[in-house]
């Protein structure tokens, strides 16, 4: 499943776009995020994807989970999105 690391200023139209992108290709999608700015940008460009899709059938969820990551050999709190078709 292929990562996408989403920052504060990333753009959520442009996220949106590549989060399309994967579902179709490979079916679902991982973001990761840390901090609020990323948080929010993340939490949008999902918004914004699951209209990208919709006229496909395709109707997206996402699940939220909290992750440690190491950057520079500091671990640190990131919240990962897992978003995918849903199931009927």
């Amino acid at each position: 499943m292929e990562t996408l690391k989403v920052s504060g200023t990333s753009d959520p139209k442009s996220v949106a776009g590549a989060i399309a992108a994967v579902v179709r290709d490979e079916g679902k999608v991982e973001l990761q995020a840390i901090g609020a700015g990323a948080i929010n940008q993340t939490v949008k460009a999902i918004a914004i994807s699951r209209g990208y899709v919709a006229p496909l059938g395709i109707d997206l969820i996402m699940i939220p989970e909290f992750i440690e990551i190491d950057i520079d050999d500091e671990v640190r709190t990131a919240i990962k999105f897992t978003v995918a078709p849903r199931r009927q």
